[in-house]
């Protein structure tokens, strides 16, 4: 079995894809959030080529070495679907098991829903399957939590492009803390609001050491494949933001659509994500996940082959880097159920090459 993880460029979509993969077997497809790349899941992919499995981990566009288009509109999900798709066929498969953390989530969500053909399974960290747009659209969000709402504040060209490309490793270092289980703060998870005046960083405070599942090199590994971008560093990234309008509009068509293939979630519960509210501003999140909606799961109303909820206590937002070994759990888990061949060693392994 090959165990030595590789990199290389393929194009796919008319876009230039960065991928690092490990292993040999049926193909799983691991697609970061932001402001990650391939890296967040370091973690998973000695586990899971060590139970048997193709792991391949893309820089989705926009992203650390990967492509960035110049259009904005160039970041829709069915353009990020369609990267998800080409880079199956590209890579020789016919099918693949698609897991998705944060932005990666919605990806790999719609492209189960659009595609059962080709994602054979599906499995989502952070962000739950809110179909057939991928998150709530700013029109709603706005009326939610201001104008100070994160994702609204991103909507300015420009702005938070240039407030985390001034500093890029100091800008990974806030976030990635600030939103963690760790956050200094230690405060309740609730909806990023930034305050009129401020940037997003002021909202992440520094913190006198780093958590113990992140590292000093961690933080240069993300800064150095983003600064290859210049001063679009982040542009990319936070096009995908700029678009979430305009997926709820051309995934119109799709609603009442569910998941029709096996599905996994997995969430921190001091994930900021779990204090969010639908848009119906009805129960959040973490209401829903602990029962107090009296709704049932709904989830499995989306989902009727869902697996979980997986809830991880004390991790925030970072799931698979900062509960790797409950994360791989549950992912080798799913897939035995799945193909009932998976190993469940979660031995550990060697440190991942960049």
């Amino acid at each position: 079995m090959d165990r030595s993880l590789t990199h290389r460029f393929v194009e796919v979509n008319g876009v230039r894809l960065h991928i690092a993969e490990q292993g040999q077997g049926p193909l799983v497809l691991l697609l970061h959030g932001w402001p990650e790349s391939w890296y967040s899941w370091r973690h998973q992919f000695g586990a899971l080529a060590a139970a048997g499995y193709r792991v391949v981990a893309p820089d989705q566009r926009g992203y650390a070495r990967s492509e960035q288009p110049a259009d904005v509109s160039s970041y829709t999900l069915p353009h990020l679907v369609g990267d998800v798709i080409a880079l199956i066929e590209e890579l020789g498969e016919e099918q693949a098991i698609v897991v998705g953390h944060d932005w990666g989530a919605p990806v790999a969500w719609i492209a189960a829903m659009l595609r059962p053909d080709k994602v054979r399974a599906v499995a989502g960290l952070s962000i739950p399957p809110i179909l057939p747009g991928g998150m709530v659209p700013p029109s709603i969000t706005r009326t939610q939590y201001g104008e100070g709402f994160y994702q609204i504040y991103f909507q300015r060209p420009g702005v938070a492009d240039a407030e985390l490309a001034k500093d890029i490793p100091e800008s990974f270092r806030r976030i990635l803390v600030g939103a963690s289980g760790d956050n200094p703060l230690g405060r309740e998870p609730r909806p990023l609001v930034i305050p009129d005046g401020l940037g997003l960083l002021d909202t992440m405070p520094e913190s006198p050491a780093l958590p113990a599942w992140l590292t000093e090199a961690d933080i240069q590994v993300y800064a150095g494949d983003f600064a290859r971008h210049g001063e679009q560093a982040f542009t990319g990234a936070f096009n995908w933001y700029r678009n979430i309008e305009r997926n709820n509009e051309l995934l119109a068509p799709f609603r009442g659509r569910g998941i029709d293939v096996p599905a996994l979630y997995v969430v921190g519960d001091r994930d900021m994500v779990t204090s969010l509210r639908g848009p119906d501003g009805g129960p959040s999140l973490s209401d829903m996940l602990r029962g107090r909606a009296g709704l049932g799961n709904p989830l499995s109303a989306v989902a009727p082959q869902l697996h979980g909820p997986v809830v991880l206590p004390g991790c925030g937002h970072w799931t698979q880097q900062e509960r790797p070994a409950e994360v791989n759990a549950a992912l080798l888990d799913f897939l035995t159920r799945i193909d009932g061949t998976a190993e469940t060693s979660l031995e550990h392994t060697a440190p991942i090459a960049c």
